[in-house]
Order: C-alpha cells, then structure tokens, then sequence
C-alpha cells in the first residue's frame, strides 16, 4: 500500500512518553505523570450536571456547524468579562478541540506551498497540520534573550516573504507570555508586512503574575484559538473555538459541514456551564501555582537550574545539556529508574530539543512532591 507523503509526520513523543508510562503502571509499577498538559481534576461540577442533564432532555444529535447559538453567545459573554471586549458571537466558531482550529484556520487562510511562522520550540501539532496539508513551517530559533518568543526582529530575518505567523502566549513547552507591547508589536509588524496572525491562546487564564492579553485587543483581523481542555479542565470534551474575521465565516463553516459536520452536541450543551464555574476554576488555578512554586523551587537544587520563565500554562521547560545531549534518552532512563515521566524536547524543537525536557505540572501535588523525591537520588 502506497503512503501519502504528507502523512510521514513527526510522532507526538509526549503521547509516546505516556504510552511507556501507562504500560509501566500497568504492570504494578510507580509512575509521576508530568509527561502530558493534562489536568488532573475532572471537568467543573455544573458542566458534568449540565451533561447530565443534557442527556435527559436533549437530542444528542447534530447541531449547526459554527456551533449552537447559546454557546457562541457564552464564548462572546467571555470575552466581554475577561478581556472587556465587545465580540460578536456570529464572530465565534465552535470546534472540534483546538485541533480542529488550527486544521480549519490553515485551509481557509493559505494556499499549499506557503510560509507559515512559528516559534521554536513549539507544539508540535502545529508543524504537523501544516505538513499534512502542504504548507511550509518556517520554524524561528526563540532562546532565553527573547524569553522563547517571536519578534519583529527575528521575523525580518526570513529574507523569502511569510504568509502567515502562529504565537502562542503563554506557549507550550515553555510556559513564556509576549507582554503586551511585544505582542502589539508583532501584531502590527505583520500587518505592515501583510502576513496573517494566528494566536493561540489556549492557556489564557492559566498566569501566575501579569494576565494574558489577546490579540484581538489589537487587531480584528487576528484569528483566535482557543479551547475547554486547559483552563476549564475539559481536555476529554473535545470542544475548542475560533474568533474569526467575518470573511472567514463562511469557508470555515463550508469547511466544518464536510470535515467534521459539527462539534460533539453533548459538549457543547455542557459547556455553556463552564463560564459560570469561576470559583471552581480559581480553585485549580491554585493547585497548578502550588506545583509551580514547589518545582520552581527544588529543581535548581537538583541542578536543574536552568528554566524558562514559567510565567503561564503549566509546565517548565528545562535546560539538560549539561547532563545529556539526547533528551530522548534520558526520558526513557528517567523514566526507566524513577518513574518520573516528562517529555523530550525534541518534541518542540527539532534543532535544539535534545538539551531540553519539558516536566508538566498539570498533576496532583503528590504526583510533584513524589517525582522531585524520586529525582533527588538519580540526579
């Protein structure tokens, strides 16, 4: 059986991590789960009653594909109480996880064989979406001097012209935030130089200091994508959302009715709740601070002293080049000897990621106080 060429992609190590680690477990042995940007909590309490009651009363069938109005409407409501801005919801679409997004915002916004941005390191669907549907990812090297974030700077570099530029702040693997001059900055670069913004803002109200600013502040033409599985603890729901200009309505709803027909009904249902979760939501925003300072404290003292500001999100991206050049490896023996799962950063950073490890602290605070007592004796 001959194979397409844009379906040899790159394997998503950090599903491969937990695959060895779920086998590990399975066989009786411990496991520290820091290997997948994962809430440990279930989704908020009215959410689960709104499902349940959804599956009472509700046809579970198909519903509109840019999503049913009452949620739309609650994403726009979102967006006037986190950020004041006045969306409309006919702006909003629905979709299936913020896969889905970013699958939909590359076939409506280029053409195959163009340039698209994005910062390295970075997650890794992104570069594999865009293989598969014949774009060109132009990866940008982001270190420590610009806090593993794109600039103005380094985008003039690229002498060929770039069509489009993906951010993500905060940003996976690195936990880094683009303040909000930075981001300004690259919103109206690429305006100037006629180059699409995409902004993935996936882990907004997941900060622990200044508060994460949308592009949207700065520009209506920004493309927006976001998602129920970080913040409101409903990665299983398979529910995310676009924020688009007007003229992409239409090709992302054709788009949606072939590729997906419409978002999971009973997640949509049941996410109308999510924004009247905050108490509970703060709650886990809590727990993540916990974990965070209580790594941020004792791995230097590991000799893991070298981290990316963890300003966002829920994971540190640490420097291991003093201690391996294959970062793959030393997962698998880390893992092997101390139970302690976390991901390559070969995931992330096809040039550089094998200095780097990236440890989520989305898990319990026993699952960080049990892998840092773990890594005392190994490291």
């Amino acid at each position: 059986m001959i194979t397409a060429s844009r379906a040899d992609i790159s394997p998503f190590y950090a599903m491969e991590v937990m695959k060895a680690a779920n086998k590990r477990e399975a066989e009786g042995k411990q496991v520290f789960h820091m290997e997948v940007g994962q809430p440990a909590t279930s989704a908020p309490a009215p959410v689960m009653e709104a499902a349940k009651k959804a599956l009472d009363t509700r046809p579970i069938g198909y519903t509109e594909a840019l999503g049913i109005p009452e949620l739309r409407e609650a994403i726009a409501g979102h967006y006037q109480n986190m950020y004041d801005l006045d969306l409309p919801a006919d702006r909003i679409v629905v979709t299936t996880g913020s896969s889905a997004g970013f699958l939909l915002s590359f076939l409506s916004m280029f053409n195959a064989g163009d340039r698209v941005a994005l910062a390295e390191p970075g997650y890794p669907a992104y570069r594999n979406i865009m293989k598969a549907v014949d774009l060109n990812a132009v990866g940008i090297s982001c270190g420590p001097d610009t806090n593993f974030q794109p600039s103005p700077e380094l985008l003039a570099s690229f002498r060929d012209q770039l069509d489009g530029l993906l951010v993500a702040s905060p940003s996976n693997p690195t936990g880094t935030m683009l303040t909000p001059t930075a981001l300004k900055d690259l919103v109206d670069y690429c305006k100037s130089e006629k180059i699409a913004f995409i902004s993935d803002e996936i882990y907004h109200g997941l900060t622990y200091g200044q508060k994460a600013v949308s592009a949207l502040s700065y520009s209506s033409d920004a493309v927006i994508i976001n998602s129920f599985s970080k913040y409101f603890s409903m990665t299983g729901w398979r529910l995310g959302w676009m924020v688009v200009p007007e003229t992409l309505l239409k090709p992302i709803e054709k788009l949606t009715q072939s590729l997906y027909i419409s978002a999971p009904a009973i997640s949509q249902y049941a996410a109308v709740e999510a924004f009247n979760c905050e108490d509970e939501l703060e709650g886990f925003i809590g727990n993540y601070a916990r974990n965070r300072d209580l790594l941020l404290t004792e791995f230097p003292k590991l000799g893991l002293d070298k981290l990316a500001a963890a300003d966002g999100a829920f994971y540190i991206y640490a420097d291991v080049s003093h201690l391996t050049d294959d970062s793959m490896k030393f997962c698998q023996e880390m893992l092997d000897v101390t139970g302690v799962a976390a991901t390559p950063g070969i995931d992330f950073d096809p040039n550089l990621g094998h200095k780097f490890v990236r440890f989520s602290f989305a898990g319990s605070f026993e699952d960080m106080r049990g892998a840092v007592y773990a890594l005392k004796s190994w490291l």
